[in-house]
């Protein structure tokens, strides 16, 4: 019998017998029903704690609680959301890919590495936004690579310089983000961006889209 059991059973002789005794009030107190299951509830009581005690806080917090069933909808793992944080992050299984894997890890090195986790994960929308958008190539190295060095949709590719990951942190964490983005983690920051720059600048295309988010250093458009 579980403990669950055991607590119900307990419960319904208690209501069984108080209900027999306010049906009749006329009982004897040599036959008192109510002094047998003081008896039996205190001997149950001391079993229910000795268990208790053996138990871990967690098991503990389980059975106050019970067993808690949400929709999937709930569950991040369920919905691809995701914690914006490095413990969260850091949680994840150790990312490898494919040459598109490269593609996206390598784009979010040079285009966003000074920015926090959202502003890289939001650089890593756009990317997959476009890859999903009939208007720019269906491949993440399409998308990365598009226009060469003369037409570069991506500034590292116009820059002139070697593309070597210096900093190992700021190349691991892009590669967990890409692996994250590519297995189909939701895209919650930008609103379906599929454009971006820096505070800094003022391309004369911004004023042609709607702006969709201001994250760290970057601004966000759609059409």
């Amino acid at each position: 019998m579980t403990m669950h059991q055991i607590w119900m059973a307990a419960i319904v002789a208690v209501v069984v017998q108080s209900g027999a005794t306010f049906a009749d009030v006329t009982l004897s107190t040599s036959n008192d029903p109510n002094a047998a299951i003081g008896s039996s509830f205190g001997a149950l009581l001391g079993a229910e704690k000795t268990t208790i005690a053996a138990l871990s806080p967690a098991q503990r917090t389980a059975l106050a609680v019970g067993a808690m069933k949400f929709p999937k909808s709930v569950g991040k793992e369920e919905t691809g959301q995701i914690d914006y944080t490095l413990d969260w992050l850091a949680a994840q299984a150790d990312p490898t890919g494919d040459a598109q894997w490269e593609c996206l890890k390598t784009a979010l090195y040079f285009e966003s590495r000074g920015e926090n986790l959202e502003g890289q994960f939001a650089v890593a929308e756009v990317i997959m936004n476009r890859v999903d958008s009939v208007r720019y190539p269906n491949t993440i190295c399409g998308v990365v690579q598009q226009g060469g060095s003369k037409s570069c949709q991506f500034s590292f590719n116009c820059d002139g310089k070697a593309e070597v990951m210096y900093d190992p942190q700021a190349a691991d964490i892009a590669g967990r983000i890409a692996r994250v983005m590519m297995d189909g983690a939701a895209r919650n920051l930008t609103d379906g961006a599929m454009y971006f720059h820096t505070r800094g600048v003022k391309p004369n295309w911004s004023k042609k889209f709607a702006q969709t988010a201001s994250i760290g250093a970057h601004l966000f458009y759609s059409r």
